[in-house]
């Protein structure tokens, strides 16, 4: 590959770096708003969480577009060409999480006539640990970083056990029949939050990939 190819290339990757930044970056404010919506019942920053989903996934779209016209006039080879195939799979998973972020805050309409959830205090470790996966998976990427990657795939466990736990506590919180409707807002946030974890480990399994060429496989199959 000639001087100026590669450097045609490394600049189009870069870019490609800085859009799948952008997109974790307003993926990572839609968790946090959406979060935010819900302790405090703030019905306006749901919907802002909601509309804003749109410009995440024409964001998505980007990326791939960016991606394929790499494929198209760059033809790369071996780790660029897997750096180019991840970042479309890591695009995907990102705009999946802000339709996640999305779903938490459109919950924030349907508890406005509940009472209080005292329950929710169990939620914010869940969230930061959500979003910490997400960045750690995505800063992987960026910096070729395959023990990295693997030091965030073995954070998935507690992410899981945190929402087993929820869930056992939440059942036997509804032996109380007026808290019933409201524990099961509560499982779907909690839900959402597990599943946020899947995707950055998926993200994770990509970067060991594009580094190594070994496929693994940990997370369990999404739609």
């Amino acid at each position: 590959m000639s001087t100026l190819i590669r450097s045609v290339l490394d600049d189009k990757l870069g870019l490609l770096n800085k859009k799948l930044l952008q997109l974790s970056s307003m993926v990572d404010t839609a968790l946090e708003n959406s979060m935010t919506a819900l302790y405090d019942r703030n019905p306006e920053l749901a919907t802002e969480v909601i509309s804003g989903d749109q410009v995440i996934n024409d964001v998505r779209y980007e990326i791939e577009d960016d991606a394929l016209s790499i494929l198209a006039t760059q033809q790369p080879m071996a780790g660029d060409l897997r750096k180019v195939v991840a970042a479309i799979h890591i695009a995907v998973e990102l705009e999946r999480i802000g339709d996640h972020a999305s779903g938490i805050a459109s919950l924030v309409a349907r508890m406005a006539d509940e009472e209080d959830i005292d329950s929710l205090h169990k939620l914010p470790k869940m969230a930061a640990r959500a979003r910490q996966m997400v960045s750690t998976s995505v800063k992987a990427y960026v910096e070729h970083n395959e023990s990295l990657a693997y030091s965030m795939i073995a954070k998935d466990d507690k992410i899981d056990r945190q929402y087993r736990q929820l869930f056992r506590e939440t059942l036997i919180e509804m032996r109380d029949d007026d808290y019933i409707r409201r524990a099961t807002y509560l499982l779907w946030v909690g839900h959402d939050l597990e599943r946020i974890g899947d995707r950055a480990t998926n993200i994770a399994e990509r970067v060991i990939f594009m580094v190594s060429g070994n496929h693994i496989e940990i997370a369990s199959d999404m739609d």
